[in-house]
Formats: C-alpha cells, structure tokens, sequence
C-alpha cells in the first residue's frame, strides 16, 4: 500500500468508528434515558394529577373527573394550530358533554389577561385552566403544542396525540373515552 492511501484508509476507518460510537450512543441514550422518562408519567397509565385555576378563579382538579371521559388539552393563544382546533373542541364538547365528556383545554402559562380576550372571541364554552407556573405543563411533560392527552372513566391515560387535532379526530377521540355507562 503506498504511503498516500495509509493516512486516507486511517481516516476513514476512523470515521466509520465514530458514527457507529455515535449511533451506537444515541441507540442507548433513547432506550434507557429518554424512556425512562416517559415510563415515569405512563407507569401506571394513571393520569398525574393537578389542581389548577380557570378564567373566574375557581380551582379545578384533574381527579374531580373520575368516572368521565376527559380530553385534556395543552395549549396556548400564539400557537396557530392550537387556533385552529379551539372551535372543533368547542363544537364537539356540545355534543358529547351530555354523553359522560369533558374538555379540559390548560393553557401553558400565559397570564389571564391574554387568555380571556381568546376565549371571548373564540366563544368557548368548555372549562380552561390556568398553568401559569407550568405544573401542569411540567408534569406532562410537554415539550411542543398542541398536545392532547385522553383520559378514561378510570383516570387512566389511554392515548396521546401530538399536534393539531381535526373535528373529525376529535369526535374519534372521544367516542374511545365515553364511559361505560353512557354508551348507547
């Protein structure tokens, strides 16, 4: 081999083993520490629970709701796709409120003055909370917005959906957490 293709082989041979160190790492990284952290908030499936304010400042608990189906929404007013599904939520919350539903829609820790005018506009009926410390937010791990986190009768956590949500997703959604003793 000529002295020209030893320091080439070298490198190359040397870059192979980096990216396979470093896929090899990631490879380790996610299944151990990023998993750990989600099977904290699923070890049980059991939903964690808060106790936040709404818009007239009366506190609202999460385990006031055992025995609903709860779909519970992160939000907030600067995010375009939060917008967007606000008058899907509030249209199906009419209908299915009556069928053992709520809608829980917390919004991430902006001040009430900026809220209310939204839910004003928006003509919102179903209850919002108030995370303006990020408890919530914390607790559920939320990174990105919208997320949605559906709840059964029993508290559990059966899905979670990440991003924008259709009115078409939304009846879908909620058929899946009517409790027991309200299906038809």
């Amino acid at each position: 081999m000529s002295k020209e293709k030893k320091p080439l082989n070298f490198f190359i041979k040397s870059l192979v083993t980096a990216i396979l160190v470093l896929g090899l790492s990631y490879t380790i990284y996610t299944n151990l520490i990023i998993k750990k952290e989600a099977a904290a908030l699923d070890q049980s499936n059991l939903a964690p629970d808060f106790t936040l304010q709404d818009l007239n400042s009366n506190e609202v608990k999460l385990s006031d709701y055992r025995g609903k189906g709860v779909l519970l929404n992160f939000w907030a007013t600067y995010c375009p796709p939060c917008e967007k599904e606000m008058p899907y939520l509030n249209n199906v919350y009419q209908q299915y409120k009556d069928k053992g539903i709520e809608i829980l829609a917390v919004n991430a820790q902006e001040p009430r003055i900026i809220v209310s005018p939204f839910v004003s506009e928006k003509k919102l009926s179903f209850p919002i909370l108030l995370d303006r410390t990020g408890e919530a937010v914390d607790l559920y791990k939320v990174n990105n917005l919208p997320v949605t986190y559906l709840i059964n009768e029993n508290g559990e956590i059966t899905q979670t959906i990440f991003g924008e949500l259709t009115e078409k997703k939304v009846r879908i959604y909620l058929e899946s957490i009517i409790p027991k003793d309200k299906k038809l």
